[in-house]
């Protein structure tokens, strides 16, 4: 049978450099722990109570599923980057701008909801809370683009 005979042609590399593998694992642990303290920390019901005040509008929920979506797409980046995909890093980048720029524009009022911003009485306290949030997605970004080795990686496709 000549279908059992052929093999499968993949265009994925396997030997990532070690920058890359390590982003790609920081990107879902970061993730993966991120949800695991909102799950401590608010337990089951606060969780049951912070989704039924996502639902309560259109925009509420829009919001709500457009995070979930985002959450997704970084799940889906940090698999692609291990095969060496340039897209999957691009892509990411882009999520971590939209990510930080919604953050900040809902923490100093120009968002909406609320209850996706960071806590702050001056435009100076709310930007180091966000820089501060989003370091480890900075220096993943800086690890996927910055190595010459990374880069040679990403080139080589």
């Amino acid at each position: 049978m000549e279908w059992f005979s052929k093999q499968r042609q993949s265009h994925a590399r396997i030997n990532a450099p070690a920058l890359v593998q390590v982003a790609a694992i920081a990107i879902i642990s970061t993730r993966c722990l991120d949800l695991f303290m909102l799950f401590n920390m608010l337990g089951v019901r606060g969780v049951s109570d912070f989704v039924h005040r996502s639902v309560q509008t259109w925009s509420l929920t829009l919001v709500f599923l457009a995070s979930l979506l985002l959450l997704c797409i970084e799940f889906r980046c940090a698999f692609v980057i291990m095969k060496g995909r340039n897209w999957g890093r691009w892509i990411y980048t882009v999520s971590q701008i939209i990510a930080a720029g919604y953050l900040g524009a809902a923490s100093l009022g120009f968002g909406y909801p609320e209850l996706f911003s960071i806590a702050g009485e001056t435009p100076r306290e709310i930007f180091t809370s966000l820089i501060m949030q989003k370091l480890p997605d900075i220096l993943v970004v800086l690890l996927l683009f910055m190595p010459e080795e990374s880069r040679r990686f990403f080139r080589l496709q």
